[in-house]
């Protein structure tokens, strides 16, 4: 089962449409994940708990991934975050922006994939990740900032409501068939 989570954000006067590196005390910086990165980031989401069952493992990328990165790549709606300590992949986590009718037309940040490598968890990283993603919320004019977490994560769940995200919503899945 899933938790959604609503963050309300204050709209911003600025929007930015690139992102570049940006850096934080510890050493950390964050830009948007190249196709030279992917390897990594499926790396981070095989070394979840649940990842490593529904994620494939293997010496050369699934082209699925390799498809699926160049889709959320050419699409200005979408930033895939990965966060860097010096050249080394610490965390990632992917950010869309939806336009929506609802709220009177306000625009929605989802948060999805939300992972720090497990040698660097416990050191605020998921955190800034997060404050980062917020920022980019807002300064993309968005006035909600949603996210996911699975039911079987309760240590996640209370680190985003720490955060101030709120379990307002019920979400369901259904699982298609692959092809």
């Amino acid at each position: 089962m899933i938790v959604r989570f609503l963050l309300k954000v204050r709209k911003s006067g600025e929007s930015k449409n690139s992102y570049v590196s940006f850096k934080i005390g510890n050493g950390i910086t964050h830009r948007k994940a190249t196709i030279n990165d992917l390897q990594s980031i499926v790396n981070l989401l095989i070394e979840d708990e649940l990842g490593q069952m529904r994620e494939k493992s293997s010496v050369t990328l699934d082209q699925r991934y390799i498809k699926a990165f160049h889709k959320i790549d050419s699409d200005p709606n979408q930033y895939l975050m990965i966060a860097q300590n010096e050249a080394e992949i610490v965390g990632t986590c992917h950010l869309t922006l939806m336009p929506s009718l609802t709220f009177t037309g306000s625009t929605r940040l989802q948060i999805e994939a939300v992972r720090v490598a497990e040698k660097y968890r416990g050191q605020k990283i998921g955190q800034w990740m997060m404050d980062a993603a917020i920022a980019y919320g807002k300064s993309e004019g968005a006035s909600i900032i949603q996210l996911t977490t699975n039911k079987k994560r309760a240590s996640a769940k209370k680190f985003y409501e720490k955060l101030g995200f709120e379990a307002s919503h019920e979400g369901m899945k259904m699982y298609l068939k692959e092809k």
